[in-house]
């Protein structure tokens, strides 16, 4: 009985193996749904169109933004985590949903490692440190002076509680040892205001947004928060030459619904990768301040691991909270 039990069994897997394999190799055989979990408009939503058309050429079909904004990326996430893995629901994962969101939200509705299946890492985006033009700080050590010899007078902006842009603030904190005051707002386009008035003292907002200001001379920037050169504002130190290892971007990942097919998953991250490094994607990217990158589904799993370790630490240790 156990020998016809496992003849069965056997059968069964080899049947579903088979039939997977069967599913690959047809795919895509209609349109790929990519579902971008914040509003339209935004630097995810641009990225996701930006790739999306060329990848639609690699794979010989058509991949549909579908923007499904709300609880800092949760519910776009939490739809295409329930999605069938069929490799027709994709997901534009960032820092939010898959490195912050967990350690924000204990009560998320899906296991950002044992719900989705990760694909490709396919860009950044970084910050600048922004301050006032009347600032009394052109580079990033005289502001960390200052700061140190004005304790909790000077104040930051985020664009609010939990945050990539306040984990960021209180990172620079923990590692220059400075004392200063937490200024939330709705959205970092709210705060650019006060900050250019003098209101407030510093801004770590994304390249993207923030650095339009400082080109038109409004605001002035003193460093960016990659550990080398952005290629995308070289004229910018990083700030990690004077705070080592000092380090946070904004990334973007490819995921699909737990139990995605290897075929497909190499299909979709060949695509991507191809996509990723034509010259005219790369340039309407840099355009937006992302860098484009490429990667296997390792790599992706192994960076996203990393990056949650350190904000869901720095979360602990500045008893940071979403509320």
């Amino acid at each position: 009985m156990k020998r016809i039990q496992f003849i069965q069994a056997c059968a069964a897997a080899l049947c579903l193996a088979a039939s997977s394999a069967s599913l690959a190799q047809g795919y895509p055989t209609k349109p790929i749904r990519l579902i971008v979990p914040f509003p339209a408009g935004g630097a995810t939503d641009l990225f996701a169109r930006t790739l999306s058309q060329k990848m639609g050429e690699k794979l010989g079909t058509t991949v549909v933004i579908d923007n499904k904004p709300g609880a800092g990326g949760a519910i776009g996430s939490d739809m295409a985590a329930k999605a069938p893995a069929d490799g027709y629901t994709l997901l534009l994962a960032t820092t939010s949903t898959h490195s912050i969101g967990p350690a924000i939200n204990a009560k998320l509705p899906y296991d950002t490692v044992r719900d989705f299946t990760p694909i490709a890492h396919v860009g950044d985006a970084p910050s600048i440190m922004l301050v006032p033009n009347n600032s009394p700080a052109k580079t990033v050590r005289e502001w960390i002076d200052y700061a140190k010899k004005n304790p909790g007078k000077l104040n930051y902006a985020s664009s609010g509680n939990g945050t990539i842009v306040q984990l960021t603030a209180e990172l620079f904190k923990s590692q220059a040892g400075v004392f200063v005051t937490h200024i939330p707002y709705k959205g970092t386009a709210l705060a650019i205001p006060d900050l250019i008035t003098g209101k407030v003292d510093v801004l770590f907002d994304s390249l993207p947004t923030g650095m339009p200001h400082v080109r038109d001379g409004r605001l002035r920037a003193l460093g960016v928060t990659t550990l080398k050169p952005s290629p995308l504002a070289p004229e910018l130190p990083p700030i990690a030459d004077v705070l080592p290892g000092f380090e946070s971007n904004t990334w973007f990942g490819l995921y699909g619904p737990k139990g995605l097919p290897a075929d497909m998953v190499s299909r979709i991250n060949t695509a991507a990768n191809q996509s990723l490094s034509d010259p005219e994607v790369r340039d309407k990217l840099a355009r937006l301040g992302i860098e484009p990158t490429t990667s296997t589904p390792a790599q992706l799993a192994s960076m996203v691991a990393a990056d949650a370790a350190k904000w869901k630490q720095i979360i602990i240790d500045r008893k940071i909270t979403g509320d």
